[in-house]
């Protein structure tokens, strides 16, 4: 049942460090998610400075998913949206042919904060990866919540557990956060082809073996479950692959020559900036050629 288990490396954001679990050498993707950060928990205290912020940067070929369990940030993007993001709430951004944004932490600048939370990227299927950038936020009704013995699920997106959340996607796939009492036993959609638990806080039993916070277990395909060996916060993912990729920065595509065009777009200024936040920005890192993510 257990595939391979991914433990989170620490990566630097400039002003803080998040647990980068996706990707990983031998384990590219699940289903279509590509990338997967673990936010926190942060302590910041009132004033933090903007050099904390996540200043504006672009993507392509992608959307991303950013899922609070504290804390507040603000986003702010290209095609006109500001938005802050609040626990059990969805931020949900279309990259497309190509968008910036920015996340800041302004609530924590002026009171004070706790931050913990994660940012998932979604490859696009190749016929949707040149679609018009846009931004959706969701909540309260989106984003279906259950009880089960112990066990207190939201449906952050796509189809699970006979439910469907608001959220639009592009490819079948699932994603879920969990609240999992000590002993709770929880189960993972088994209608796809490719899907895995992260241990966001807490720990987790799983085929014998124990997974602390930090851990995900990728499954293979068929009837799994786990429980809850405390108290745990877990997501879970999945769905079905998209064929190879490639990735640079923060740029993902099914062609390496598309992600050379973004990267020439962005050091030439041909990427419109944020309206609202359009003072600074992310240069282009130096850094190896795209690098393939073969599924």
């Amino acid at each position: 049942m257990i595939e391979t288990v991914i433990r989170q490396r620490r990566r630097s954001l400039g002003g803080f460090e998040v647990g980068r679990v996706l990707p990983f050498v031998l384990r590219r993707m699940v289903g279509p998610f590509v990338f997967f950060d673990h936010m926190g928990p942060l302590e910041l205290a009132p004033g933090v400075p903007r050099s904390v912020d996540v200043r504006p940067h672009p993507h392509i070929g992608l959307s991303t998913i950013t899922y609070l369990f504290s804390g507040e940030i603000m986003h702010r993007d290209s095609v006109g949206s500001e938005q802050a993001i609040r626990p059990g709430e969805v931020n949900w951004m279309v990259a497309g042919r190509g968008i910036t944004h920015s996340e800041r932490f302004e609530k924590a600048r002026a009171r004070g904060d706790h931050v913990h939370g994660i940012q998932a990227w979604v490859a696009l299927p190749q016929s949707e990866e040149e679609t018009d950038p846009s931004f959706a936020h969701h909540g309260g009704d989106d984003l279906p919540i259950w009880h089960d013995a112990g066990a207190r699920g939201r449906l952050i997106a796509g189809s699970a557990f006979g439910l469907q959340a608001g959220t639009r996607t592009h490819s079948p796939l699932f994603y879920v956060h969990l609240d999992l009492e000590e002993g709770a036993r929880a189960s993972v959609p088994d209608n796809y082809s490719e899907r895995a638990a992260y241990v966001a806080s807490g720990a987790i039993n799983c085929e014998g073996r124990r997974f602390e916070t930090g851990e995900m277990v990728v499954l293979k395909p068929g009837p799994a479950s786990f429980t809850a060996a405390r108290s745990a916060a877990v997501m879970l993912l999945g769905g079905e692959p998209l064929g190879e990729r490639f990735l640079y920065w923060n740029f993902v595509s099914s062609s390496r020559e598309r992600i050379e065009q973004a990267k020439s777009d962005w050091q030439a200024g041909r990427m419109k900036l944020p309206d609202l936040d359009h003072d600074e920005f992310i240069p282009l890192p130096d850094g190896p050629a795209p690098m393939p993510n073969p599924m």
